[in-house]
């Protein structure tokens, strides 16, 4: 079905550009009518970062959307428009995008395949982490973000990237992200301090997916999971009966179940080992405008703090 979908937006989408025009007055990047550079990304937490660097400078379109699972996607026709017009593209990478190749296939479709096109991988200098499952070990783990070290790199070469194509507004670019930086470096501190107070054996946390690698290194957790990594075969019997054992073995007191991720089956592994889902977590996706975890900032703050109430609630 995914295939026939997708079939079916770039057939859709030929005809969309044929009959569009770009956005740029003069053919140079930024240069459009309202002056502002149109940027994409492929999910909502790349969107707050470059929105935080480029400020009123950039005007950017989120692929996945919010609540979405930009692991595999199925683009839209407007998406391929937004795409082929847009100045910069800008993407997780770490084997993030790579479900049903829809984001080489889309790059494709809108003109941004080439060596010289402004398409920038926001993980760019990140110390990969590998899946561990057998079979895909030489795949990397793309949640990066969750370790907030690695999310002032994330602004790093989105201000990197922006300064190449709009150099007429460096100070701009440089100024925004030292201030954002500068946040997150906080951020970090304060998560290391108060993970410090809860003991290293209380320290485990156990979710759907295994999006946690970079954040347990990060704060010294260890991790447990239902599944390594977002994909059509998970949440199968054999991986709810796998973390059950782990936590019977280890008697862990606390489950946590994301935000972007169907609760069915961390509400099976509840009910199979009476152990309570203590909170919810954003992973790939912010929150909702408006509402809570709605920016990368916010959501690592609701992170950093429900974990910790979760493992130190009595």
């Amino acid at each position: 079905m995914k295939k026939w979908n997708l079939f079916l937006v770039f057939l859709v989408s030929t005809v969309l550009m044929a009959a569009c025009g770009a956005h740029q007055s003069n053919g140079e990047p930024g240069k459009s009518d309202n002056d502002k550079l149109h940027v994409v990304t492929t999910y909502s937490i790349l969107y707050d970062i470059v929105k935080n660097i480029g400020g009123d400078r950039v005007e950017i379109h989120s692929l996945a959307p919010v609540g979405s699972n930009p692991h595999e996607y199925d683009p839209l026709p407007a998406d391929v428009k937004k795409t082929t017009d847009a100045d910069a593209v800008f993407y997780n990478g770490l084997n993030l995008e790579a479900g049903n190749s829809w984001f080489e296939k889309l790059l494709h479709t809108a003109g941004k395949s080439g060596s010289d096109a402004p398409v920038f991988r926001m993980s760019e200098g990140v110390a990969a982490k590998h899946l561990t499952t057998k079979g895909k070990e030489s795949e990397e783990d793309p949640h990066a973000w969750l370790d907030i070290r690695n999310g002032i790199k994330y602004a790093e070469n989105a201000r990197d990237a922006l300064i190449k194509i709009d150099p007429s507004h460096k100070e701009t670019y440089e100024q925004n992200a030292k201030s954002y930086i500068e946040k997150l470096d906080a951020l970090h501190q304060e998560a290391v301090k108060q993970y410090n107070l809860i003991p290293k054996e209380q320290r485990v946390l156990v979710t759907s997916e295994g999006a946690f690698k970079y954040f347990s290194e990060a704060y010294h957790f260890d991790a447990a999971y239902i599944w390594e990594i977002n994909a059509e075969n998970q949440g199968t019997p054999e991986q709810v009966r796998e973390v059950v054992d782990i936590i019977r073995e280890k008697k862990l007191p606390a489950l946590f179940v994301e935000t972007s991720i169907d609760p069915r089956s961390m509400e099976m592994v509840s009910r199979e080992t009476g152990v309570p889902i203590v909170g919810t977590v954003f992973t790939d996706s912010l929150g909702k405008p408006g509402e809570d975890g709605d920016t990368y900032i916010k959501m690592m703050e609701w992170n950093i703090k429900t974990i910790y109430d979760g493992l130190t609630k009595k």
